[in-house]
This record gives C-alpha cells, sequence and structure tokens, in this order.
C-alpha cells in the first residue's frame, strides 16, 4: 500500500515491539534520508485512495494545526504535524499534557518548536484543574475531572530543524513553534503502554476542545507544502 512508509524508512522491528529506540532511529532516518521520505510523500499525493483515507484519520487540532496519520499499522503510527503558513507564531498546544504511546519526532519545515516540560508539585507552582483522557469507556475522548494538580517547569529543550525529540509516557509537555511560518514535524508513535494520560487546563478553562475536520484538499494543500519545504531543504 501507499502507505505504507518504505523499508528503508521504518521496517517493523524485529522483535514486534516499536520501543523508544525504535522510534528514535525512525526519526533520525527520516532525516538521513530526506530523498526517501519525500518520495513516499509525492506517493501519497499521486494516489487518490491514499489522500482519502489518510484525510479520514486526521484532524484539526483546536490549537491551529494539522495531525494528520499518514501510515497507521498496530505496530506505530507515523504522523504528520503541520502548522500552516501564518504571519504570527502559533500559540501550539497550550495544555501541559501526556501520552499513552510513547513518540519520536523531527523537524522537517520551519525553524523548530519550543517544549515544556512540567512535573506535578506539592509546593509552589502554578493551579491547574487535572483531568484523564482515555478514562471513559464510552466516550475515549472525553476528558473526566480528576481533581486539582500544581504544575512546575521542569525543563525547556527546544527541537530545530534536523534535530529529533523523543517523549515517553511520564512526560508532561506543552509544544509551541519557534517562528512564524510554516513549521511540520514527522512523529513516529508507538503502541499504546497505557489505557489513560493526563491534560492539565488553567482554572476556568472549558475542556470542551473539539477537533476540527480536515479535508482532502486540506491535507494536498499541506502535504503539498511540507513536500516543496522538504524539497528546498536538500
Amino acid at each position: 500500500m501507499i502507505d505504507t512508509p518504505p523499508s528503508t524508512l521504518a521496517a517493523v522491528p524485529a522483535d514486534g515491539d516499536a520501543d523508544l529506540p525504535w522510534l528514535r532511529t525512525v526519526a533520525h532516518r527520516v532525516q538521513d534520508s530526506p530523498e526517501v521520505f519525500l518520495s513516499w510523500l509525492e506517493e501519497i499525493l499521486g494516489d487518490e485512495e491514499a489522500v482519502r483515507a489518510a484525510a479520514k484519520r486526521s484532524y484539526w487540532h483546536p490549537n491551529g494545526f494539522a495531525k494528520m496519520v499518514l501510515h497507521a499499522s498496530p505496530d506505530f503510527r507515523i504522523r504528520l504535524h503541520v502548522w500552516p503558513e501564518s504571519a504570527e507564531p502559533s500559540r501550539g498546544e497550550s495544555n501541559p499534557h501526556s501520552h499513552r504511546w510513547e513518540f519520536a519526532s523531527t523537524i522537517v519545515a520551519g525553524e523548530g518548536l519550543h517544549m515544556v516540560e512540567f512535573q506535578e508539585t506539592a509546593d509552589g507552582g502554578k493551579p491547574y484543574a487535572r483531568y484523564r483522557y482515555g478514562a471513559d469507556p464510552a466516550n475515549p475522548a472525553a476528558l473526566l475531572a480528576d481533581g486539582e494538580a500544581r504544575l512546575e517547569l521542569d525543563k525547556t529543550p527546544h527541537v530545530r530543524l534536523g534535530e529529533v525529540y523523543s517523549c515517553d509516557t511520564g512526560i508532561v509537555h506543552t509544544v509551541r513553534p519557534i517562528a512564524a511560518g510554516l513549521t511540520a514535524t514527522v512523529v513516529i508513535q508507538g503502541p499504546h503502554r497505557t489505557s489513560t494520560t493526563v491534560v492539565y487546563c488553567e482554572p476556568g478553562e472549558s475542556d470542551d476542545q473539539p477537533n476540527g475536520e480536515l479535508t482532502e484538499a486540506d491535507f494536498r494543500a499541506l502535504v503539498g507544502a511540507v513536500a516543496e519545504a522538504v524539497a528546498s531543504c536538500r
């Protein structure tokens, strides 16, 4: 299938476990073989069925960037996150959150991303309302209230064009583009390691943040813009 990545980028791990070191290896391959990654993007764009399937499993995040799933299998996923061309830097993902899976990512367009990593603390820090994502069997996307918490800053890593960032299920962070203009990152996502994860909202902030529909036209435009950016850097 067209949406299956070339084996030179992401062959299924020999032991069947897409662990964090393997995810990092794939992210580095995307950087080391831009021509292979670019060719794959162009193949996807040239296949109407692949575009249709990818657009159906993709969406606009409420904070203004596109989460596009280029490949999905039980072993791993490859996503393309795109902050579109803009005059001002996007605020990115402003709610501190963790993930149910490990991932490694690499910047393929734009200056890069600014991360802020947090940890809960008993004293000091900043107050947040804590929610649990994935805890409602009837609605896995719902956020269920899980008390209050205080967060303090732990690290502020910057990931620039050509660099790789990795994250396990214990990291709580926010992400935003460093600069205005097109920013894109390739995310290599492993299998679920936990059934739920946490999202923190500032007091008084609504937890109702629905995703937006991403059309086939959106998918084509965004992936095409990333392909142009990758080609210009070769």
